[in-house]
């Protein structure tokens, strides 16, 4: 079907995840705290990596890239919704709505695409830890994260141009608090099966695929860290692969809970409460999970910290 009239739309409405009056203002306080919990805490991780030389190792390099994406993923969503709520509005236009579709799916796969190589680092570290040094060099690190930076771009360029193509009808009303691609793809009044093709290939491909890498890495790793003898060798082994499990497991977990929820039940708004967990709690706890579990990202936050009150 030909869209001729996409012309016309010229916004959204965003429902949020209520649309009683009176939970307006906790949920801006609620979204308002979580939002600078996020950004300030991935804040510290980025600075600590930087200012601390001991930490200039492939796990470090990509954890700060996974901070850096955590801040970049919830600054696409959250700051549009509290000004909504703020101004008692419930619009998004129509190239802001399609925009936020490109940015959260790009965040998203390279959140995913960093969760694989810090799988990979972990891999190699425990596996092969006399080529560790040869293997993860800081070319190759590099190099994979701009690969999986060009296949995220690709992937959510190509989600949003299918998407340009379509004509929305009157109804405009999208019950969650940021452009989720399939809110919006169930808004139009053209043919989506194209798109819809396109989205369970695409999601198949980068979210099944880099799943399987975790899995047969991590399945590597318990084997390896079987035949060490020593006790106190074992738990540091899986002690450095905690921290890893837990983010994958949040990550994949509500990602793959939004889209068996939204195809499970017709409740849209469940499926947006579900979406808070992959787009907001995710990013906020990963700081907390990578420092409090890591002796050495301690460390160097505590320097970090007494260093910006020396200055003060």
């Amino acid at each position: 079907v030909k869209s001729g009239n996409f012309s016309a739309t010229t916004e959204f409405l965003l429902l949020g995840l209520s649309e009683d009056p009176q939970l307006q203002p906790l949920l801006f306080c609620l979204f308002l705290s979580m939002y600078l919990v996020s950004v300030f805490g991935n804040l510290l991780i980025i600075l600590a990596i930087v200012y601390d030389s001991h930490l200039h190792t492939p796990m470090y390099f990509f954890l700060s890239n996974l901070s850096f994406v955590d801040i970049c993923l919830t600054s696409t969503t959250i700051p549009k919704m509290l000004v909504n709520i703020e101004t008692q509005s419930k619009s998004i236009s129509y190239t802001g709505c399609l925009t936020q579709i490109c940015f959260v799916l790009t965040f998203a796969g390279l959140e995913n695409g960093i969760l694989v190589m810090m799988a990979f680092d972990r891999f190699v570290a425990i596996c092969h830890p006399l080529r560790y040094k040869a293997i993860m060099n800081p070319k190759l690190c590099r190099l994979l994260v701009l690969l999986s930076f060009l296949i995220s771009v690709l992937d959510a360029l190509l989600h949003t141009l299918m998407a340009l193509r379509l004509s929305f009808c009157t109804d405009l009303e999208i019950p969650h608090f940021f452009c989720e691609l399939a809110h919006v793809l169930k808004l139009a009044c053209s043919d989506i099966l194209i798109n819809n093709i396109l989205v369970y290939l695409v999601t198949s491909l980068l979210g099944v695929v880099p799943l399987s890498g975790i899995i047969i890495s991590y399945t590597q790793i318990v084997s390896s860290v079987l035949k060490i003898p020593s006790a106190g060798g074992k738990y540091k082994a899986f002690s450095i692969c905690g921290s890893h499990l837990i983010v994958v497991s949040l990550f994949y977990g509500t990602g793959f809970g939004v889209y068996l929820s939204s195809a499970a039940t017709h409740s849209s708004r469940k499926s947006a409460i579900v979406s808070v967990m992959y787009t907001v709690v995710t990013p906020m706890m990963n700081p907390f999970i990578y420092s409090l579990r890591n002796k050495d990202m301690m460390g160097a936050l505590r320097k970090l910290i007494s260093r910006i009150s020396a200055s003060h």
